[in-house]
């Protein structure tokens, strides 16, 4: 996958990278072009939040790169997540 990522296809990576937990992503309305992920336990309690620049939602090999480092924070910090690969 060496295409640029559309922010839909960036946001479905992301959602799938934190499971069991729940992705909530959106883009600001600024237009600064940041991606913000906020991850959810069960019972709504934000456990982490990443702001991603445009520059690496858009390519997949930065993607992958932010996705792996907030699941290593995660599991750190004691949260169990579900295998996960960036998908190609």
């Amino acid at each position: 996958m060496n295409a640029p990522l559309r922010i839909n296809e960036a946001l479905l990576i992301a959602d799938r990278a934190f499971q069991p937990f729940q992705c909530v992503a959106w883009a600001p309305q600024d237009g600064n072009g940041e991606l913000s992920l906020t991850i959810i336990d069960r019972t709504s309690t934000r456990i982490s939040r990443k702001q991603i620049p445009s520059s690496a939602y858009s390519d997949p090999e930065q993607l992958e790169h932010v996705l792996e480092e907030a699941r290593a924070e995660l599991s750190q910090e004691g949260y169990k997540l579900q295998s996960w690969s960036m998908p190609h």
